[in-house]
């Protein structure tokens, strides 16, 4: 029998996300499986928990309120940058989501929520913060 999910496990399966009342954000409809490592950060850790121990073949649903899914938005998230430092052959629109190099060489995304003559207010915070959102999976093989 093949084993549950467990950490360090890598996981093949088709999900659905989607915000409750709004648009989907993905959908396994038709679209290629995700083959991820469980651990590594590569899906957000509360939807980790959410996978433990489920097999091959199962198929679950979840209604997460907006602290079970994403969190809420945090305050401390949101900066105001010199808008110097944008790029001028980018075009600046609020909602656009952008990345931004951190200085140990990793890259952060943000959204950008305002656009001043000398500011860009930038939002760090994950863009389905604060929302309540639908998980859905369909395990296909678990290693």
């Amino acid at each position: 029998m093949n084993p549950g999910i467990r950490p360090g496990a890598r996981v093949t399966l088709h999900y659905r996300l989607a915000c409750q009342g709004e648009a989907i954000v993905d959908t396994f409809a038709d679209d290629e499986p995700e083959t991820f490592s469980l651990g590594r950060g590569e899906i957000d850790g509360r939807l980790e928990i959410l996978l433990l121990d489920l097999r091959p073949g199962d198929h679950r649903a979840w209604q997460l309120d907006a602290r079970e899914a994403f969190g809420l938005p945090d305050p401390a998230l949101v900066h105001s940058l010199p808008r110097a430092d944008f790029p001028t052959q980018n075009e600046l629109r609020e909602g656009l989501q952008m990345a931004f190099d951190l200085p140990n060489g990793q890259s952060m995304n943000g959204i950008l929520r305002a656009i001043g003559d000398e500011t860009v207010t930038v939002d760090f915070n994950h863009p389905l913060a604060g929302l309540p959102v639908e998980f859905e999976v369909k395990i296909l093989a678990v290693e």
